[in-house]
């Protein structure tokens, strides 16, 4: 029960008890660098790089807390010192999949079915039918992604703007019961997500779920308000009711509030780490540099987690099962081919774990 209550947060509580960021010692990184140049060209396809390809030792034992306080702590973690001086954008990828190849299975994150993806302002419509925050420079709703785990690394940081921003799904849900039990009650009816264009074949283009669920004390928390509402746009959909639509604004509402609101700026060589259960995210948004080598860039990669926990049942329409431990979640697209699948299949073998 004990991480369930460091799961409810507050601002002042984060602030208060900062044992939730881990700096990586100088001898801890230049092992990551030197494990990321001893596997030859940064370039290489990612899907073909195995975990022994990359010797790490001394950093494990840094990363592994990290991931614990993600399952069993604040959900939130935050890993410094990544090596950045004199690392080229796709050694620090590569750095960033390494990490990943030694503590889950990567999981695809849109329609092209990519295992890792590069945050960065593509000048695309965050608020299209099929609008990704990711490649914009877009203000961000709170939200969660489809995977255990989101790992999160900065290579460069804009100039002005682009400041996380993270809240307690179930601090915020206790102040909805608390002030309003109707809407709280709202919440964990279902609501419909669009999949924004990304449905592999045999897919919907939206499923339904509860924003909220509660299951042995542990709030399980399902948000991305765009989502919610391109999924009002299709053909089919059912219409949210008047207390729906109130409810969420005020559960945004109350996450937006400043002791709940908890705001860090990523510094270049920092590694954002985030429970996609109970953590919401989001982003204010940025200018940019003018210069494309300093534009900012970071890099994002979605893990399925050998230990993770069971997923409430409303949850396996989108994660595909429950089942703890198994390689769950994210979203297959439109390429997801004999290559992905082999992937799948080896590293969830080295880690353990039941394929999907």
């Amino acid at each position: 029960m004990a991480e369930t209550l460091r799961a409810r947060w507050t601002v002042a509580d984060v602030q208060a008890d900062t044992g939730w960021t881990y700096p990586l010692t100088a001898a801890e990184g230049a092992e990551l660098i030197a494990a990321v140049r001893g596997a030859g060209d940064p370039e290489r396809p990612i899907l073909s790089r195995r975990r022994e390809d990359f010797a790490l030792r001394d950093a494990i034992p840094t990363l592994a807390a990290a991931f614990r306080e993600v399952r069993d702590g604040r959900g939130m973690a935050l890993v410094k010192n990544l090596p950045r001086k004199g690392v080229t954008p796709a050694e620090f990828r590569l750095m960033t999949w390494a990490i990943g190849l030694h503590f889950g299975v990567a999981r695809p994150q849109n329609r092209t079915s990519d295992y890792i993806t590069e945050v960065r302002d593509a000048g695309h419509a965050y608020r299209s039918p099929t609008g990704r925050g990711y490649n914009s420079k877009a203000e961000l709703d709170f939200h969660v992604d489809g995977s255990d785990v989101v790992l999160l690394s900065c290579y460069n940081q804009a100039p002005v703007g682009g400041m996380s921003m993270c809240a307690s799904a179930a601090t915020a849900y206790d102040v909805v019961k608390a002030e309003r039990p109707d809407y709280a009650e709202a919440l964990t009816t279902d609501y419909t997500f669009s999949r924004n264009g990304e449905q592999s074949e045999g897919e919907e283009p939206w499923y339904a779920a509860p924003i909220c669920t509660t299951e042995n004390g542990r709030v399980f928390c399902k948000w991305n308000r765009n989502r919610i509402q391109n999924a009002q746009k299709l053909e089919g959909v059912p219409q949210l009711t008047a207390v729906q639509r109130e409810a969420m604004e005020y559960f945004d509402t109350v996450l937006r509030r400043p002791e709940n609101m908890f705001c860090m700026h990523l510094e270049a060589g920092d590694l954002q780490m985030l429970c996609n259960q109970t953590m919401l995210h989001s982003r204010t948004g940025f200018e940019d540099y003018p210069e494309e080598e300093k534009k900012r860039t970071l890099y994002r990669l979605w893990l399925a987690r050998p230990d993770s926990r069971r997923l409430p049942q409303s949850w396996e329409v989108f994660y595909g099962t429950t089942e703890p431990g198994t390689v769950r979640g994210g979203m297959k697209g439109h390429q997801y081919d004999d290559a992905r699948r082999d992937f799948d299949a080896r590293q969830a073998a080295t880690l353990g774990m039941k394929a999907a």
